[in-house]
């Protein structure tokens, strides 16, 4: 037996790598075509965008409460969220919700950890650029975050919002984040953390500048490891 695995989505993209590499990858610990049980839920993308427009983080942790209620109601042993911008409200959420959760930010910071990584960049949405998400999670495991200025922000977070959430990869845009990622090894970062779901479509260590920490798949592979161990 293994725990079921609930997911509580925001964006489509970042969300479906999330379940597609629980379920592809299922099978390294369980054998042929197996994975533990997934349930999945997601509100409309436009209700949290309101809210982190607003800086309402209440409304975001009660959007991602809902989606726990029902992911409990459906039989979730634990939740995950591959969203590194709305784990702003994981506070707020961890203390009200009726299962456990695993952190995203606490497992990408674990890996740059592990791999002996000291200086690290983050790229993301504007909203978790600017955010404390990962600043606290690295500083706890005693690494340096850099955040790429502010144009550099501005341009990454059009590219998340505007393309990547939609399924589209342009190779303007790939280049452009390439390039991001070269200025980040010149401010002294050894590695960079893909702090955007969707980020991991377009970066990896092949084609980026700096190794990756890709949150995306980091975190699918810890709620694997819980549902197995656990169950």
């Amino acid at each position: 037996m293994t725990q079921h695995i609930g997911i509580v989505g925001c964006s489509a993209e970042g969300a479906a790598l999330c379940y597609r590499t629980i379920c592809i990858e299922g099978e390294r610990l369980l054998g042929p075509h197996a994975h533990p049980e997934v349930s999945l839920h997601t509100p409309s993308l436009a209700d949290y965008v309101a809210r982190l427009e607003a800086g309402d983080m209440a409304g975001v942790g009660d959007l991602m409460l809902a989606s726990a209620g029902k992911l409990a109601a459906a039989g979730a042993d634990f939740l995950i969220c591959p969203d590194n911008t709305i784990h702003q409200a994981f506070d707020y959420v961890a203390a009200r919700s009726p299962l456990p959760w695993l952190h995203i930010a606490e497992i990408a910071a674990g890996e740059a950890a592990d791999r002996g990584f000291r200086r690290v960049g983050v790229l993301g949405t504007r909203w978790l650029v600017d955010s404390a998400v990962y600043d606290d999670k690295l500083r706890d495991r005693g690494l340096d975050m850099v955040r790429p200025d502010g144009d550099e922000r501005d341009e990454v977070d059009r590219i998340i919002m505007e393309e990547l959430t939609k399924g589209v990869f342009e190779p303007e845009s790939v280049a452009y984040c390439q390039g991001v990622i070269a200025r980040l090894e010149e401010r002294g970062c050894d590695a960079v953390v893909l702090g955007c779901t969707e980020l991991p479509l377009i970066l990896n260590d092949g084609n980026a500048p700096l190794p990756t920490i890709d949150s995306t798949r980091l975190l699918a592979r810890a709620a694997l490891r819980r549902a197995v161990d656990a169950g």
